[in-house]
Parts: C-alpha cells; structure tokens; sequence
C-alpha cells in the first residue's frame, strides 16, 4: 500500500487555473488513479479516474474543464483545473486503487472566489 500525498491547492479567482499533484510514497506502475473532492456539507464526490492504461473518465460537470495525467517514473499524478468556479471549491483528495488496496490522500483545499 503506498501512501498518497496531495499538493497544489489554494485560492484563485473564478476563471483561473489550478494544478494539484498526487505523490505516492512508492510505485503507482499498475494503479488506477482517482481524484474526489468534498465540498462543505456535501458528501465526497469523484471528480475522475486515470486508468493503469491512461484512459481517462471525467465527471459531467469538470468534463473539458480538468485534465487528469500520470508520470509513473516520478509516481506522481496530476489534476489540471481549468476555468474554475466557485463549484469547485472544496477539499481534493487523490486515490489509488491496485488489486487488494486502496489509499487515499490528506486532501488539499481548493478555494475559488467569485
């Protein structure tokens, strides 16, 4: 089981871009690889998932708006958030599924003003 680690987050304007990281503590080679996020109050949502083959499937709502991509040498994965609304604002937790494991992220507050 790797530990996850989540960075990138912080306050923009709506409009504006973001990029999060996701380091595991090991090899991701294999992983699937999911974003959530958990705004206040509500429950924890999937934002998306990149495959161990690098598919990638999006929710509705952030479908051509965020990038999902994966370095495996650098067991890092990425979230690319563009044209960010005040929708967008809540915790971002990272995921990583193998067969038999699952680990999640500390989560990093993403916060956008409108």
């Amino acid at each position: 089981q790797v530990e996850l680690v989540e960075s990138g987050g912080g306050l923009v304007q709506a409009g504006g871009s973001l990029r999060l990281s996701c380091a595991a503590s090991g090899s991701i080679f294999g992983f699937s690889m999911g974003w959530y996020r958990q705004a206040p109050g509500d429950q924890r949502e999937w934002v998306g998932t990149i495959t161990r083959t690098n598919k990638t499937i999006y929710k509705n709502a952030v479908k051509g708006r965020f990038t999902i991509s994966r370095d495996d040498a650098k067991n890092t994965v990425y979230l690319k958030m563009n044209m960010l609304g005040p929708d967008d604002t809540g915790v971002y937790y990272c995921r990583g599924d193998t067969v038999g494991a699952t680990s999640w992220g500390q989560g990093t507050q993403v916060t956008v003003s409108s």
